[in-house]
């Protein structure tokens, strides 16, 4: 593994308060190779000056030189996009449990195997994290929280077209994550827990045209729920269901949402994804939703279930932002990096991962600073 330089310096206290341009202490380029899995998210603690990140089945916490502080390996599972907690200091992840062919494959790289799809919010003390090599089922730094709803939609089978599809709403598990304020109370007061789900790509379904977000109220997790997870026992402990279930309509997407984050300075959720595949779509790569825009009751377009027609489901609209497609409704952006890392800093600016492999197959991440533009073509300026 290789790392180079990355932060000299940074000032800041918090990184959702500060003044205008305070981010310029950032520097361009911390790189990490992460072996045979690529990088999934990223997190940044800059008060206590730290970096997270994860390599699907390694987690790594680095100070903001870069230097690796700690490790964590054995990870049972697809531990995916990330974001911290900014009243605990723990980071919160998406964890996949997962028996498909990814799910296998990724069991197999660590000599485990899956007997069931389970999926989980990840919680991992890192605050107790102090050396390399790390066990995620031993040393106690890492607590899992059921998803139940993920859990249900992947295993429930559903009707479109007339014919049985596999996985309601096209659910392959969850990833995207953040903490945000409730959807339509002014962006302020108490922060929630949004978990995104993971959508299966198919150009041949109606009903997988939503994102779908989950949004928790975490203040009794830790007491009520949280769990060392194995690979023998892929407990379900959590909450019966969330405290809202919001679609998001933008069109089928590959995977879902693969990483979300809430950005105090243009009060958006950004989702940021895989580009879907569907003829006659706009097909974006990144969307988002406005906190400021209050929910709404509506039938789910393209969707057989007797509920959704109903107009019982609560959904969120897309933020009026970016690139335009009339012919489908929807707005979003065209960016390239995002997918595999995305932490907003307060003040306009942001971390990306930019991810890619050596000659040698080796997946690397270069994390880079970033700043807001407002501009559909390029929302988001590499800062150098």
């Amino acid at each position: 593994m290789r790392i180079a330089s990355f932060l000299t310096a940074l000032l800041l206290s918090c990184a959702v308060c500060g003044a205008q341009n305070s981010h310029k202490a950032l520097k361009p380029g911390l790189y990490m190779e992460g072996g045979k899995n690529h990088v999934q998210g990223i997190a940044v603690d800059e008060a206590k000056g730290y970096m997270y990140m994860s390599f699907t089945t390694v987690f790594y916490k680095t100070d903001l030189q870069g230097n690796i502080i700690a490790s964590m390996a054995g990870i049972p599972g697809h531990l995916g996009a990330m974001t911290l907690n900014p009243e605990n200091g723990k980071v919160y992840a998406s964890l996949e449990f997962k028996d498909d062919e990814i799910g296998q494959g990724i069991a197999k790289n660590v000599e485990k195997q899956v007997q069931q799809s389970v999926f989980y919010v990840a919680i991992i003390d890192v605050d107790k994290m102090d050396r390399i090599g790390m066990d995620a089922e031993k040393d106690g730094v890492l607590k899992t929280v059921c998803i139940k709803d993920a859990c249900r939609d992947y295993a429930d089978k559903a009707t479109n077209k007339g014919r049985e599809v596999e996985h309601r709403y096209g659910c392959s598990g969850i990833d995207g994550i953040t903490f945000a304020p409730a959807f339509g109370k002014g962006g302020k007061g108490k922060m929630y827990l949004y978990v995104a789900y993971g959508i299966y790509s198919d150009v041949d379904r109606t009903d997988n045209d939503y994102q779908v977000l989950l949004c928790y109220d975490i203040k009794f997790w830790d007491k009520l729920y949280a769990q060392t997870l194995t690979y023998k026992d892929a407990h379900q402990s959590g909450p019966e269901s969330p405290l809202h279930k919001y679609f998001v309509r933008t069109m089928n997407t590959n995977y879902g949402v693969q990483n979300m984050g809430y950005d105090p300075y243009t009060k958006n959720i950004f989702m940021m994804v895989y580009k879907g595949k569907k003829e006659g779509c706009p097909n974006y790569a990144a969307y988002a939703v406005d906190v400021l825009n209050k929910p709404f009751k509506a039938p789910l377009q393209g969707n057989d279930d007797t509920l959704h027609q109903e107009g019982s489901v609560l959904q969120m609209p897309l933020s009026m932002a970016g690139l335009y497609d009339q012919a489908t409704n929807t707005w979003g952006w065209d960016f390239k990096w995002g997918s595999t890392g995305f932490c907003p800093l307060g003040d306009g600016y942001y971390l990306f991962s930019e991810n890619g492999k050596t000659p040698e197959k080796v997946q690397y991440t270069n994390i880079n600073l970033y700043k807001w533009t407002g501009n559909p073509e390029s929302p988001f300026e590499l800062v150098k």
